[in-house]
């Protein structure tokens, strides 16, 4: 018997890759077989180290329903070729290139409204980043950055590194980019930031206020540290913005919000992918916005990004990495 692997999450830094019977597609369904899947490694790593909170897992993804609780397959990036058609789909997606938002898994089956074509002449490894775009295209719609605004991103992973970007080619009176890894400060530098500090250097706040004048017009808080987000309130100039891209998850972090906050006026926006902003739900549905982000993905080509692949055996070793040492990575993805 053919046998696929996936991916398990079954406890705390404990990933197991298990050995199951490849489906069979179903009248309307298609069996794919994955070529890449990247790791998203904010969310992830919440689940590999038991950070989650007793939350649905995505009600807006088929794939992922159900609460989170060990055993639990998860991943949302998978990028394959459509390799048999099951009764009732039409011939048109036979071998096709298509990503879906599916586990970590070698062979899965859908209907075809779970996947999504690649633009021509896009690549997989690309294509593994659309997730993270969508989010990076979700946060800057809400931010909603005005002409000649000083803006601060803090969190250069692969959302934060994608929000730099997108936000770079709006003409900003500076973009100030926050990060503990150099690695990554040198990267939102190269996507187009003003400057990339580190949070931890003695001079850090003298140094951001210099290039944000009075603070900083809008703050996207993308670190997944909630600590970080004191640092974004105290930066935020009056009647400023911050938005809060993070997942804390379980994760608790004091706020100082007895001073200055008082009076500032300063709005909390919390803003997350699965669902579009109300003032933008009557012009902007999921489709356009995915549109938008497969034109941002050629664009941009994040591929550029990936430091590391692991064949999907060697899962359990990878979130070793991305737990133990992410200062040596940036995206990772599995290959099948």
């Amino acid at each position: 018997m053919q046998t696929r692997r996936t991916v398990y999450f079954n406890a705390p830094r404990q990933v197991e890759v298990r050995q199951e019977p490849i489906p069979q597609p179903g009248l309307g369904q298609v069996l794919v077989q994955t070529l890449f899947s990247a790791i998203s490694p904010g969310t992830e790593m919440l689940v590999y180290r038991g950070q989650f909170p007793d939350l649905p897992v995505d009600a807006s993804i088929e794939s992922l329903e159900g609460g989170f609780a060990y055993p639990l397959a998860y991943g949302y990036a998978c990028v394959g070729r459509v390799i048999q058609t099951g009764p009732g789909v039409g011939a048109e997606w036979q071998d096709r290139l298509v990503f879906s938002f599916q586990p970590h898994t070698s062979f899965f089956t859908c209907e075809p409204h779970a996947l999504m074509p690649l633009p021509a002449g896009l690549s997989p490894e690309t294509a593994c980043f659309l997730p993270n775009m969508e989010t990076a295209v979700n946060l800057v719609q809400d931010g909603a950055p005005l002409l000649g605004e000083n803006v601060l991103v803090f969190g250069q992973g692969i959302v934060g590194l994608l929000t730099t970007a997108l936000l770079a080619q709006f003409p900003l009176g500076s973009l100030v980019c926050v990060d503990l890894l150099a690695n990554r400060r040198a990267a939102a530098l190269a996507s187009g930031a003003t400057a990339a500090f580190d949070p931890c250097e003695q001079y850090f706040k003298q140094q951001a206020q210099q290039l944000l004048g009075s603070g900083a017009d809008l703050v996207f808080e993308l670190s997944g540290a909630p600590q970080a987000l004191d640092q974004a309130i105290a930066l935020t100039r009056f009647s400023g913005r911050v938005l809060i891209g993070s997942w804390y998850g379980t994760k608790r972090a004091p706020l100082d919000l007895g001073g200055s906050f008082h009076r500032s006026r300063i709005r909390l926006i919390s803003s997350q992918v699965s669902s579009i902003a109300p003032e933008l739900s009557g012009r902007w549905d999921k489709t356009r916005r995915f549109n938008l982000a497969w034109q941002a993905l050629e664009r941009i080509q994040p591929e550029k990004w990936i430091s590391a692949r692991f064949p999907i055996a060697q899962a359990a070793a990878a979130y070793e990495l991305l737990d133990q040492r992410p200062g040596e990575v940036m995206q990772i993805v599995f290959e099948y």
